[in-house]
């Protein structure tokens, strides 16, 4: 007998806020299957608020509010059973993101759970990469997100090492990302990979998807070292209004697209990893994975 559940995932990023809302596709016999319904991004940059003031900012609060309430009415109309609303990097490290949880609590009825750096990396390696990788081979998983960067070594189809840096694209943007932060990084991933003679690095979040939408690939095929290095400079040759007008870029990612391909790159060369996959899954997938399989918390609607 065929049985269709509705979870939903709220992604409080430093960047963005995203609601996923997935189809989970019980039928006897056959694997579990987890189909996106609707995905919504709004972009709200709590970053720019929590990095440099180490506060979200009174605009971004109502701004935030508002979001929750619509998020609120998508998922009832959606008939979405559970969820679960994680915040990460910005309102973790902002001084008054508990008290903008619980304002949003009671203004919206929406529960946010503030995730640490390596709760965050372990959701989204509970993310169901199984159809996207070979179980002979090695990956080096990069969630490049606007305030942290999550980091995990796959090898033989288990995870067997996850970290969590401050390095993000909105951190990189207000140049508060020293060099020993960038050292600490190359160190962890150089020390993690020698052990494996091959690495292939699998990027998620939504400025190596759209990098990967405009090379024109087939899913499933990998992005080169050198295609990503030349698309880099193609970029920094363009000024960030150029990058809007001719390329065609939102403005909210004009901006965060060239210091999340510094990242990408940088792994992908302390690695030694010459292709890059691309499989458009991220934090809220694994949360939506996590809730199925009850690993996490959740809230009934």
């Amino acid at each position: 007998m065929l049985i269709i559940k509705k979870y939903a995932a709220i992604d409080i990023g430093s960047n963005a806020i995203r609601l996923l809302i997935s189809n989970i596709i019980e039928v006897p016999g056959q694997p579990t299957r987890f189909k996106k319904s609707s995905l919504v991004r709004v972009p709200i940059r709590l970053g720019e608020d929590v990095f440099i003031n180490n506060e979200i900012s009174p605009e971004n609060i109502i701004r935030m509010q508002d979001t929750m309430r619509a998020f609120k009415l998508l998922m009832k109309s959606h008939r979405v059973e559970r969820y679960k609303a994680c915040a990460t990097s910005a309102m973790r490290e902002a001084k008054n993101g508990q008290e903008i949880a619980d304002l949003i609590r009671e203004t919206s009825d929406i529960d946010i759970d503030i995730i640490e750096g390596e709760e965050e990396a372990a959701i989204i390696a509970a993310t169901d990469l199984q159809e996207y990788i070979q179980l002979d081979k090695t990956y080096l998983y990069v969630d490049v997100g606007g305030g942290s960067t999550e980091f995990s070594i796959i090898s033989n189809a288990q995870t067997i090492a996850s970290k969590s840096f401050r390095i993000g694209t909105i951190r990189i943007l207000k140049d508060i990302v020293n060099h020993e932060k960038w050292l600490e990084l190359e160190s962890w991933i150089k020390s993690e990979t020698s052990k494996f003679d091959k690495v292939e690095v699998i990027g998620s979040g939504g400025n190596i998807n759209k990098i990967f939408k405009i090379s024109g690939k087939a899913m499933g095929k990998p992005l080169t070292y050198f295609y990503l290095t030349s698309y880099y400079n193609i970029l920094k040759s363009y000024s960030y209004e150029e990058r809007i007008t001719e390329l065609d870029l939102n403005q909210d990612r004009a901006d965060v697209i060239i210091p999340a391909m510094q990242i990408y790159l940088s792994a992908m060369k302390w690695s030694r990893a010459k292709h890059i996959y691309v499989p458009k899954i991220g934090l809220s997938d694994g949360i939506v994975k996590s809730l199925y399989f009850e690993t996490v918390s959740s809230k009934a609607l």
